[in-house]
């Protein structure tokens, strides 16, 4: 399987860093196409003290990526701005409202709303990792519009019944829920059995 992930200007650079690991470990997967945006750069900076673009997998990673490949967000002729590129989808973590609002209205204006658009016209699964709150009219239409388009609205709300010790582990177990919703279940996903 090969897959897009992107991360964006919306607060929330810890869940976009922990998707990429869980990817990089995972023997099903054999290509990731990363793309930052511009405005996740200023985020990365502030929430998890990365700066630049160069080295980026390397600083989100930890360590040399083995199968994760990085596309600028300028690069509209990049391969997964086509159709024809083979793709199992695409997840887009943390999705910031600005970024919703150019898939949701067709805009593929950067490589990141581009490589979305193509994976919803190819019917491939689209998951947009909304980061707001609260939500204004705005918003809501344009995650009705995409949601009616094909793609999955999903949230970062992580769950608290399973006692995260801390903030990574908080956005690990988020990660593990979204593969699990495209097929990528992952070890040590807390998984609820409270009647058990």
């Amino acid at each position: 399987m090969q897959l897009t992930v992107a991360i964006t200007g919306a607060s929330g650079a810890i869940f976009g860093g922990q998707l990429l690991r869980a990817l990089e470990g995972d023997d099903r997967v054999e290509r990731i196409h990363f793309v930052a945006s511009e405005n996740s750069l200023r985020v990365l900076a502030e929430e998890l003290g990365i700066s630049g673009r160069t080295d980026l997998i390397h600083k989100l990673l930890g360590a040399d990526p083995r199968k994760t490949i990085q596309h600028p967000d300028a690069n509209i002729g990049a391969s997964i701005a086509s159709g024809s590129h083979p793709s199992g989808g695409m997840i887009i973590l943390p999705c910031s409202m600005g970024t919703l609002a150019a898939i949701a209205n067709g805009l593929g204006n950067t490589l990141i709303a581009r490589a979305a658009d193509v994976t919803l016209k190819e019917r491939r699964p689209l998951i947009l990792c909304v980061r707001e709150t609260p939500f204004n009219r705005i918003h809501l239409r344009n995650m009705a519009l995409a949601a009616e388009a094909g793609a999955v609205i999903f949230p970062v709300i992580p769950t608290f019944y399973n006692h995260p010790t801390d903030s990574t582990e908080m956005a690990r177990q988020f990660v593990y829920r979204v593969l699990a919703h495209i097929g990528l279940s992952q070890p040590g996903a807390y998984v609820w059995k409270h009647d058990e």
